[in-house]
């Protein structure tokens, strides 16, 4: 299934995408693609569905992140080794981990705003993996029973608050806006190998990444069980599990986003988002 969440933000209702490509509308039957309604027995009722008795969402309409509620994304840092090359950083041992607030998470074409004091805003196409059933010290064999389904991430970061402002991550990584997810979660069921997946990132027409999950240091399965091990993934909790070459700072010279530009990101079999660059919006006093 091909799973989303529509409407204006914070008001999203839940929907799927029918055999045909149009949008029904699932608020009969899940209040949300959230939480309970991710683990194995709501998404066999939800399979069991005739879509074409559903009722039709009329386009266009707004696609919000296609998993609500979420409670914390883990993000994966150089788990790709020619990324990890162009950042001039060593091939991590263990799962680099980082987290992002779900304060930055916005839909697959919502804005994403250039931080205030900007300088060297970036790009990353990756993998998302959805939980479903929670996970906590999960074994390797067992970890991909805990997986709801898979989503396009765009990690967007700030370099500057990332590398230069203390060492601390997260601090160029939870930026408002600095993580569409979607258009879709696709079941796991329809997702027959997560580590053969083509991925790639546009900006302005011009491709600057492109890449395959095969090349992952760590995959899926590692990473759910890893994860497990320091923290417990509750129910549509997102993990990021990293990008390939070709992000802004490897470029040479950079190319750092500003505003104005246009962003499309894109992994076979799980859909296409885009993204325009703006400032940064100040909320009114």
């Amino acid at each position: 299934m091909k799973l989303l969440r529509y409407g204006p933000t914070g008001q999203e209702k839940p929907g799927l995408i029918d055999a045909g490509g149009k949008l029904r509308d699932l608020s009969a039957h899940v209040a949300d693609i959230a939480g309970e309604d991710l683990l194995p027995v709501s998404l066999k009722k939800l399979a069991a569905l005739n879509a074409a008795t559903l009722p039709l969402v009329q386009a266009p309409v707004r696609l919000g992140a296609c998993v609500g509620a979420v409670g914390k994304i883990v993000c994966v840092g150089l788990n790709y080794s020619d990324h990890a090359a162009e950042a001039g950083m060593a091939v991590p041992a263990e799962p680099v981990l980082f987290l992002k607030p779900s304060s930055s998470i916005v839909g697959p074409d919502d804005d994403v705003e250039i931080p205030r004091d900007a300088l060297k805003t970036d790009w990353e196409v990756e993998l998302g993996v959805v939980i479903g059933k929670p996970a906590k010290y999960v074994s390797l064999e067992q970890a991909m029973q805990h997986v709801a389904g898979y989503c396009v991430c765009n990690d967007v970061s700030e370099r500057s608050y990332q590398l230069e402002r203390g060492g601390q991550w997260d601090k160029g990584k939870g930026c408002d806006t600095f993580a569409p997810l979607g258009p879709w979660l696709v079941t796991r069921d329809e997702v027959p190998d997560p580590q053969n997946l083509d991925m790639w990132l546009e900006v302005d027409g011009q491709r600057f990444q492109h890449g395959n999950t095969r090349t992952m240091v760590f995959g899926v399965a590692h990473l759910v069980s890893y994860i497990s091990q320091f923290m417990s993934l509750q129910s549509g909790d997102v993990i990021s599990t990293g990008t390939p070459p070709g992000v802004a700072m490897g470029q040479k010279p950079p190319r750092y986003l500003r505003a104005g530009q246009m962003m499309r990101v894109g992994i076979s079999g799980l859909g296409v988002q885009q993204q325009r660059t703006v400032p940064a919006r100040v909320p009114a006093p």
